[in-house]
């Protein structure tokens, strides 16, 4: 079997694949993953032939462009369209050379979807967020103020759609491209237990539990309550960190700050404190009792693996869902503010109130009992099998 991968520029939505891929090349099936130069290793490791989608006037890369996205819709149409079209020739010419039987992409990589449909080749769906539906979507709150911005950006959105047209993509509408349905073959990475509304998704939407990487370096546990703070790369709040370790100092806690930005100036730590730009997580995890993290999915997802309760800071919508489904299930409670006493409250409901810890539990065991990497083989396995009948 062969299979085309297509990812966006982004840890988050690139490292959840990994294992998959290791799974596919390792039952001997070939994967070649249309991704950029900054991922070219990981990617090559798990045993892909990478292609690098560098230097095609990818305007997905530019990081102001990606922070406009979520906040824009005509202007993420465009950027799709032009990245799409960016791509076009590249793409073409690849995809008629490799002769994919599948094409697996990113639920946000919409290029994939679309160079899928202008080949007419199986199209599967790699989600490493929630799955959205009618249902589902209500875990993100859109105002009326988006909706309205919307529809005045319809006219913009309609010219960008005749473009993909033009080129030979059979794109009726802007639906057709950000919309999966049940009909759309679906690789989700988490559990349908974590799952909003799981039970509104069909059959070809396989929930195969998040991704977890080994431990590489192990980290000691010197208190017996130990509490890990990580807010990913983009939040560089320094007044946050401050009053953590301002708070956290006072306490007998071990307490571990992955910074994910250059530490040093944060200086004279009380003595529990550790700060560090960047940490094995998974080792983090193993040994901790709460976790104060931004939500993201795959953040979230590996301190609920290791049965670890979550303060919960998200800051965007998508991380504002994974918030919203943790609360729902017991398993974490929400920073009010970044005060000191905020801050202090939250950990010790969730160090000290047994409930927070038995519903991570249960998150952890629907985790692990989920079919992994190896449903997802077997998965498309079966769709490359039905093209060839």
């Amino acid at each position: 079997m062969k299979i085309a991968w297509f990812c966006i520029p982004a840890h988050g939505h690139t490292n959840p694949t990994l294992n998959l891929v290791r799974e596919l090349t390792g039952a001997g099936h070939q994967v070649f993953y249309f991704s950029f130069e900054l991922f070219r290793e990981k990617i090559e490791e798990a045993g892909a032939v990478f292609i690098g989608c560098d230097g095609q006037d990818f305007e997905m890369e530019d990081k102001e462009n990606a922070d406009r996205v979520g906040k824009d819709k005509a202007f993420a149409t465009e950027l799709l369209v032009s990245s799409t079209l960016a791509l076009d020739d590249m793409t073409t010419e690849k995809i008629r050379e490799i002769r994919p039987d599948v094409i697996v992409s990113d639920s946000v990589a919409f290029w994939g979807k679309l160079v899928a449909m202008k080949h007419g080749i199986p199209y599967v769906s790699s989600t490493t967020t929630f799955a959205f539906n009618r249902y589902s979507a209500s875990y993100i709150e859109e105002t009326p103020w988006d909706i309205v911005k919307m529809l005045f950006a319809m006219p913009r959105i309609e010219k960008q759609i005749r473009r993909l047209r033009e080129k030979g993509y059979p794109v009726k509408g802007i639906l057709d491209i950000v919309q999966n349905d049940n009909e759309t073959n679906t690789i989700v990475y988490t559990s349908s237990y974590f799952q909003p509304r799981s039970e509104t998704f069909s059959g070809r939407y396989h929930f195969i539990g998040p991704q977890i990487r080994p431990i590489r370096d192990r980290f000691e546990k010197t208190a017996e309550k130990t509490v890990y703070i990580s807010m990913g790369t983009i939040n560089q709040n320094r007044e946050f960190y401050r009053n953590c370790i301002r708070a956290l100092g006072k306490t007998d806690w071990q307490v571990i700050i992955s910074m994910g930005t250059n530490p040093d100036h944060f200086r004279d730590l009380p003595g529990n404190i550790r700060v560090y730009e960047s940490v094995d997580q998974m080792a983090v995890l193993s040994i901790s009792d709460a976790f104060i993290t931004h939500c993201g999915m795959n953040s979230a997802s590996e301190g609920l693996y290791f049965r670890v309760p979550l303060v919960l800071f998200p800051q965007t919508p998508e991380q504002g869902a994974v918030a919203k489904r943790t609360l729902e299930l017991g398993a974490g409670v929400m920073l009010r503010s970044i005060s000191e006493e905020d801050i202090l409250e939250a950990l010790d409901r969730v160090l000290f109130e047994p409930s927070y810890k038995e519903n991570a539990a249960r998150i952890s065991d629907s985790f692990r009992s989920c079919g992994g990497a190896a449903e997802a083989r077997a998965f498309l396995e079966e769709i490359a099998e039905g093209r060839e009948e």
